[in-house]
């Protein structure tokens, strides 16, 4: 061990008569933990958030989305199929209908979007399938109908009850629930509807005609790339949306959140900081006259300034690791048990999500916290290093 580092241990250690600085001490490094504790579990939550609701949007909308300008014939349809196929990052193509209709229910109505599907192929670009709760995706014939679990809830529907609704053309429908799906977003369990791509030309007035085509890739991440290739491919007639432009306004605000707590949450290991300077000061002030002696001995300056930065290092490692195991076993805990839930009509899921990165959350916090207590110890090491033995050895 160096001489530096041992000297700077034994004063941590060894008994002294003075408790005060043991004290400021322990305060020091709890403060450090409780800082560095907290920012982990709150960054854990953001970016549990992120992901969840990543995987939420991406469960329930394909990757890339094509409209035209104008209906798609459904002729056009296996031209576009054709061109999409041929890039290597397509994994599967649905088309789908969408608009917005009016249902009712006793004496009340309600305006839900609802989306006409092709079954047999919809598996392949959202998780709708995976989210039916009751029922199956199979028995969605004609004139039947999916709808999401608080919707039911609300208007008070269950499986194979008969749901009336009203197209933009004012034309009354019977249709029966054959399934109740549940993807865990309040917003779209509420307001979202599927049934049939028949069905749904029909209610719309669009026969033989589709409004768009979902598109689904074997990494979500490639949507920008792919949609140029594509672009290339089917000419400029028809219009691209990748999932990250349909959200990229809620995407943008997370991030942006999440960066601001992370400045926010670093300033208490800021003023936990403060802690360790003050322990500093006090250490140097107790021990002038062992600064004394060691110049004396012939230790340079330079060695006197490690005795100090390396005890205040030794505090703020300590306090940074209590604080990452203790930040980290929350997290842990929180994501097994979900103990706090959350009401999904503000926050859109039920329940609070914790997702612990390593890279770069975990890393970034464990840096800015080191680097905080090493910017902490330069004010007072420098001043011990400056001690002339001749002055601290005066009045011994």
């Amino acid at each position: 061990m160096k001489t530096e580092l041992f000297i700077s241990w034994r004063y941590l250690t060894t008994k002294r008569k003075e408790k005060f600085i043991s004290l400021i001490s322990v305060i020091s490094i709890l403060g450090i933990a409780i800082g560095v504790m907290a920012l982990i579990i709150v960054i854990a939550v953001m970016s549990g958030f992120d992901k969840d609701l990543h995987d939420k949007i991406v469960g329930n909308y394909s990757h890339i989305n094509l409209t035209s300008f104008k209906a798609i014939e459904s002729g056009e349809y296996a031209d576009i199929l054709k061109n999409i196929s041929a890039n290597a990052h397509v994994k599967g193509a649905s088309p789908y209908i969408q608009g917005q209709v009016l249902i009712k229910e006793g004496n009340r109505y309600f305006a839900v979007g609802l989306r006409g599907i092709d079954p047999a192929t919809e598996n392949k670009v959202t998780k709708v399938k995976e989210y039916i709760r009751q029922g199956n995706i199979d028995d969605l014939k004609e004139n039947a109908i999916i709808i999401g679990k608080e919707l039911a809830g609300y208007m008070g529907l269950e499986l194979n009850s008969t749901l009336n609704l009203y197209s933009p053309l004012g034309k009354p429908y019977a249709l029966k629930i054959v399934g109740i799906f549940n993807s865990g977003m309040y917003d779209y369990d509420l307001n979202l509807v599927f049934t049939n791509l028949k069905s749904a030309q029909d209610i719309f007035g669009l026969p033989n005609q589709l409004t768009a085509v979902a598109i689904k890739l074997d990494n979500p991440d490639l949507a920008p790339q792919v949609r140029e290739d594509l672009y290339s491919r089917l000419g400029f007639n028809y219009n691209l949306k990748t999932w990250m432009e349909a959200n990229q306004n809620f995407f943008a605000a997370l991030k942006l959140e999440k960066l601001t707590m992370f400045i926010i949450l670093t300033l208490i290991i800021l003023v936990a900081s403060f802690n360790i300077i003050s322990t500093l000061i006090v250490m140097v002030v107790e021990k002038t006259k062992d600064i004394g002696v060691l110049r004396a001995l012939g230790m340079s300056a330079q060695g006197i300034k490690k005795i100090f930065t390396y005890q205040g290092l030794i505090i703020g490692t300590l306090g940074t690791g209590l604080g990452g195991l203790a930040g980290i076993t929350l997290c842990f805990l929180l994501k097994k048990y979900q103990f706090i839930k959350l009401p999904q009509d503000i926050y859109y899921i039920d329940r609070l999500p914790v997702s612990i990165q390593l890279w770069p959350d975990m890393v970034l916090i464990i840096l800015s916290a080191l680097v905080i207590i090493l910017v902490a110890t330069i004010y007072p090491a420098t001043r011990a290093s400056k001690l002339k033995p001749v002055e601290a050895l005066r009045y011994e």
